[in-house]
């Protein structure tokens, strides 16, 4: 199947209808701002037909009601929808005529309805109407009439997607549909016709995707806090589950629940071992049906046995038809239609003939729900094709299946209900329960609860009216009956549930829905798919099945714990754990999936089957090691509740059960959450953006804070994986007045202040890689997304090991193997105090935490940097330099060298803290000490990065920022001192150019090439030139590559190294490098942006001005072609260079005459945007 053609096809016709559609409503005088009055006879010049006009007044009724999108959408689909349908239906040779509705019999876009229309045998068909049609050549309103009459044609047998076009849908019917480029001839050009054989799949994709960019547009409303409305909720949940799953939920419900009650059925139903192996191997007959996906239940104790066969005896007295099966959230029907084809076996099986089975399934069996209108008719015309396929003369039946969409009472009349219930005290009480109920149906769908009525006395009462002539007559057949069959539909009983329930997040319901889940299911209200696990276990009887796949939040998450307490009361058959990326349509960790098979009942000590498929990374990696038999393991899920939280932690051994007797982690240390400032941008900002003087980095207390006279302290946000030590980059401003006006802020929320400024551990709680620990001194404040635990010192360091360990990452998958540490789960990490061996893994953590920070710091956006490690090598090992000619490439050996060495250090221990921890709790058959290099949170050396970093540190020494012989900042803020610079001198206005050639005395390479000849000397510097470029790679001699980098790279690395929030600001007068210089935010003056006009931007347009007389006269000076137009490109860079200047110039002037202040503790994101106009953009 080319999915890339139907989705191609599919969002482009979405668009295609609306448009053409829209269009049609606008010849009958209908836009979304205006329309005609709905009583005219005429529109545009126009004259309407007695039909035409009773259409149009419908059009805008509907309108008036839902709104002008909402009807153009509906439209729109339901053509598209009728499209879809005959597609198949004449693929396949359904179609009752025999005659092709789009194509010829070789599939060219030539419709043989139109070379047949003389001829055509179709219900209400105007012959006259087609001869005259024919005669005046009218061919595109011919075939629009033939489209329009078999589509009435087909309502006879398929209402549920033909119903009568008598209404607008009819006038809203497009234009030109036989042109090349209409839908139709894109539909049949585009998706290749052997897609159209399996109805489930190309229906079910064709509505994904067609609902593709609305899921995207609904989706980027949420992130402007604008909820999902019950008419987007289809959209923004949709999606198709993967055949294999399906088949997996139906075989190991509906198929279990026959094949346990008629075991002799296995022999005929399920593979032999030869037949799966097989399948497994890739060997599959299109004509197979056995049940590759059934896993047989695993060995139980006798006395589960003898339960088990207690239940067995109730599913062996059942006979096909009396088995009830739905599908309450059925989308475009892909479950449904397989739990038709497991029914048709069942019921072969018992000894039905197919044509018999097909109408009792129909009839007797099979149920579906959907709260989309679309999807509903979808899942519809997939059960009615399944059923055309097991009998070709179902066509002549008048059963229709048992698929509904959900219905609301909202605009139920109420003079059709009094006659409906004839005065009956019994039908008024039954409707007044229903119509109550199904009020706003659609925010709510299959979640409803409704009570159970008599059923026959009200389908009784509808066969009376039908036979009765009122003018209610039709009202309460389109209206009233619908709704009854919902009701029923959702009230009754099921032997079994199976479904793909809407995954939405609590806090992306609107407020009726959010409302409903929190009074009705307060303990899945957390997401849709949790209130489904609730409503499909009330939805199935007493040992019924239930089966689904859903988000496995539900499995560890403290806000589904209650749910799962109410599941254990119900068993777990088998599950299939899918973990990411088990739908090929959705990349990343973050929609993480389960299937599981529950039977409402439980009994003690049963074993249920569960296949970890989490390690395979595509949807087909997870189905062969599920095919395989890999991953497999066997569960009592009562010793689930051993484990704090419950968490349904199957593949674990007794040993892991046995820890969980330990104490805690909350039985030495207090884990707490940290602070919500309520707006981050006002109260936080990276160190390096404010003048350092103003940070206090040590304070142990509120007190000592506030006595330091600063105004920010150190701030723990999370951040990346990193363990030990680091990711200390954020200060809050904390000052008593800063607190005052955080407190005042909406969102503020703090109950961890007192723990403030103290020694802690902390870790991000959320991270897609392992569980992160650092140790933090004293001094910091900390957030919701940077998590702290506080203990005392005897045990702190053997926490923190303990914590950094594989042993508690293995804990934290068990309690929450999810993107989020939860303190509650850091909490409940079992800990063991070995008195032996506390002291080495005291000494082993911290020099763990001395390693990690050496690293941190050899970067120079920590604050405890000090210099670079290329300067360091010089005085850090003076006996191998040579003073005066030292080379760089020896520099960055010798950094190399202490990377490594202190990578295979830390390596090392935590491989030791590993084996010391695992032989502490006696997991040597969980869990092996050995540590990945991509799990070494210190750096390894690295040329390109390394020399960048090097060059940022050089760019800095020119600002003063730095100085090559000193520790640390030179100046970032505050009084200036000269002494600090020595043996290189910071440029002196703080404004360095960067321009195409070295134009300038302190250009920005010059200055540079400087740097490097003062620190490593004269001898040895066209050699460390050589090494930079080399790194830096690119063409040309060492400074042009060097310039290149400056121009091209450097502020783009600059701005990704400092998150965003540059100190160095590029002035860029555009594409042409026409100008661009640097300067140092903290040197910013009122006065620099004058002095960056008059001292360089002047000057460069006078040395434009020259440049480009020159070159005039040298091109009209030109002997040769080929000189000419060499001279004359260099002219055109020129002009264009000075014309981008002369632009840019007067902008800067209107800068430059504000004389503006900043104030650095506004930060670069505000201070930035004041001078936008004249800077570079922050990419």
């Amino acid at each position: 199947m080319d999915k890339n053609a139907i989705k191609k096809y599919a969002v482009w016709a979405r668009k295609e209808l609306l448009s053409r559609v829209a269009q049609k409503a606008q010849q009958y005088g209908i836009t979304e701002t205006e329309m005609v009055d709905a009583g005219a006879d005429s529109v545009n010049g126009k004259v309407l037909s007695a039909e035409e006009m009773q259409q149009r007044r419908a059009l805008i009724a509907q309108i008036n009601e839902k709104g002008y999108q909402q009807v153009m959408e509906e439209v729109a689909y339901t053509w598209f929808n009728r499209f879809s349908a005959l597609r198949f239906m004449e693929v396949n040779g359904y179609l009752p005529s025999h005659v092709r509705v789009f194509t010829d019999e070789n599939n060219a876009f030539k419709p043989q309805i139109l070379a047949e229309a003389l001829h055509l045998e179709l219900d209400k068909l105007d012959k006259d109407k087609v001869y005259a049609l024919k005669e005046t050549e009218q061919t595109e309103e011919l075939y629009k009439y033939l489209l329009i009459v078999q589509c009435n044609a087909l309502n006879g047998i398929l209402p549920g997607i033909f119903q009568t076009i008598a209404d607008y849908t009819e006038l809203l019917l497009p234009d030109n549909l036989l042109r090349e480029g209409s839908v139709i001839e894109q539909m049949i050009s585009q998706i290749p016709e052997d897609n159209w054989q399996d109805a489930v799949q190309i229906i079910g994709w064709l509505y994904q995707y067609y609902n593709s960019e609305k899921k995207d547009d609904v989706f980027a409303a949420l992130k402007k806090n604008v909820k999902i409305t019950k008419e987007n909720i289809p959209a923004a949940t949709q999606l198709f589950t993967p055949d294999w799953i399906v088949r997996y939920m139906v075989e190991n419900s509906l198929g279990r629940l026959w094949v346990e009650g008629h075991p002799d059925a296995k022999a005929q139903l399920l593979p032999t071992p030869e037949e799966q192996a097989a399948y497994t191997a890739g060997n599959r007959d299109p004509e197979d049906t056995k049940w590759h996906y059934y896993l047989e239940e695993a060995q139980q104790e006798p006395k589960v046995q003898a339960q088990l066969a207690e239940i067995r005896k109730q599913y062996a007295d059942l006979t096909p038809e009396q088995i009830k099966v739905i599908d309450p959230c059925c989308g475009s029907g892909h479950i449904l239609a397989y739990l038709f084809d497991v029914l048709m076996q069942i019921y072969e099986n018992y000894g039905y003939t197919p044509r018999d089975a097909v109408g009792s399934i129909l009839q007797n069996n099979l149920y579906g729900l959907d709260i989309d209108d679309r999807a509903a008719q979808l899942a519809y015309f997939a059960v009615m094709m399944k059923a055309r396929r097991y009998d070709r003369r179902f066509f002549s039946h008048t059963t229709q299946p048992h698929v509904y969409a959900i219905e609301e009472s909202n605009r139920i009349e109420k003079p059709d209900v009094e006659f409906f219930c004839n005065g009956k005290p019994s039908l008024t009480d039954a409707m007044h329960a229903i119509l109550t109920q199904l009020h706003d149906a659609k925010e709510y769908g299959s979640i409803l609860t409704i009570t159970p009525q008599d059923w026959n006395a009200l389908y009784a009462r509808f066969d009376e009216v039908a036979d009765e002539s009122s003018f209610h007559r039709e009202s309460i057949r389109k209206k009233l009956l619908p709704l009854v069959r919902v009701a029923q539909t959702l009230a009754q009983k099921y032997d079994v549930v199976v479904t793909n329930p809407p995954y939405m997040g609590a806090s992306n319901m609107n407020s009726d829905l959010s409302e409903y889940v929190k009074k009705y299911y307060p303990d899945s209200k957390s997401d849709l798919f949790a209130v489904f696990i609730e409503v499909c276990s009330r939805m199935a009887k007493q040992n019924g099945y239930q089966a689904m796949i859903t988000q496995h939040a539900w499995m560890f998450l403290s806000s589904f714990e209650k749910l799962r307490e109410k599941m254990m009361l119900t068993e777990t058959v088998g599950m299939a754990h899918l973990g990411a990326r088990a739908f090929e349509e959705i990349g990343g960790e973050v929609v993480q999936t389960t299937s599981f098979v529950r039977v409402r009942t439980h009994i003690d000590n049963y074993k249920g089957v569960y296949c970890r498929l989490i390690e395979p990374t595509t949807q087909q990696g997870k189905e062969d090691m599920f095919l395989a038999g890999e991953n497999r393991h066997t569960a009592n899920q009562d010793n689930f509740a051993k484990i704090p939280g419950s968490p349904v932690a199957y593949w674990i051994g007794q040993d892991v059960f046995r820890v969980f007797s330990e104490k805690s982690v909350r039985d030495y240390a207090e884990p707490r959450h940290g602070m919500s400032t309520g707006n981050n941008d006002v109260c936080l900002k990276l160190w390096f953006e404010i003048n350092r003087r103003k940070i206090c980095f040590d304070a142990g207390s509120l007190e000592e804070f506030d006595s330091s006279n600063c105004k920010y302290a150190p701030y723990k946000k999370g951040g990346s994986f990193r363990l030990w030590y680091g990711n200390n980059d954020y200060v809050i401003a904390y000052d008593k007045k800063s607190r005052q006006i955080m407190e005042s802020l909406p969102g503020y929320r703090s109950s961890s202040t007192g723990f403030f400024f103290k020694p802690s551990i902390n870790w991000s709680d959320v991270s897609t890689s392992a569980f992160g620990m650092r140790v933090s001194p004293r001094g910091f404040a900390f957030d919701g997304r940077g998590a702290s635990m506080f203990c005392n010192n005897d045990v702190m360091m053997y926490i923190a090991a303990l914590l950094a360990s594989k042993f508690t990452t293995y804990i934290l998958n068990i309690l929450n193997p999810t993107l989020t540490f939860n303190i509650e789960n850091v909490a409940a990490i079992p800990v063991i105090i070995d008195k032996n061996k506390k002291k080495q893994i005291e000494f082993t953590a911290a020099d763990n935490i001395r390693l990690s920070k050496t690293d941190w710091d050899s970067f120079e956006t920590s604050w405890d940097f000090t210099r670079h490690p290329f300067i360091k090598a010089i005085t850090k090992y003076p006996n191998m330099m040579d003073i005066g000619n030292i080379y760089l490439a020896e520099c960055y050996d010798i950094w190399a060298g202490e990377c490594e060495e202190r990578f295979e250090k830390l390596k090392a221990n935590e491989e030791e803290l590993n084996r010391i921890f695992i032989d502490i709790y006696g997991l040597q058959d969980e869990l092996t000490p050995e540590v990945e290099d991509k799990d070494v949170t210190v750096r390894k050396a690295d040329l390109c990065r390394d020399v960048r970093s090097f060059i940022s540190y050089a760019v800095g020494c020119m600002f003063g920022r730095y100085s090559p012989t000193f520790d640390g900042l030179a100046y970032a803020g505050g009084t200036w001192d000269d002494s600090k610079y020595n043996i290189y001198k910071p440029d002196a206005d703080g404004i360095i150019p960067i321009c195409d050639d070295e134009y300038f005395e302190d250009d920005m390479v010059g200055r540079f090439v400087e740097f490097v000849r003062v620190v490593y000397g004269d001898s040895s510097l066209e050699d460390n030139l050589r090494f930079i470029a080399n790194a830096l790679g690119g063409k040309g001699q060492p400074k042009e590559v060097i310039r290149n980098y400056f121009l091209n790279d450097f502020y783009a690395d600059h701005c990704k190294i400092y998150q965003k929030r540059p100190i160095y600001w590029l002035f860029d007068s555009g594409k042409k490098n026409g100008f661009k210089c640097l300067i140092y935010l903290h040197r910013y003056q009122p006065d620099t942006i004058a002095r960056i006009r008059t001292d360089y931007v002047h000057e460069q347009q006078a040395r434009y001005r020259t440049a480009i007389e020159g070159l005039e006269k040298q091109v009209a000076a030109a002997t040769s072609t080929s000189e000419r137009v060499k001279l004359t490109k260099q002219l055109n860079k020129v002009q264009a260079q000075d014309a981008e200047l002369h632009q840019y110039e007067e902008k800067v002037h209107a800068l430059a005459d504000q004389m503006i202040k900043i104030d650095l503790d506004d930060g670069v994101k505000h201070n930035y945007e004041i001078f936008k106009d004249v800077l570079a953009k922050i990419k």
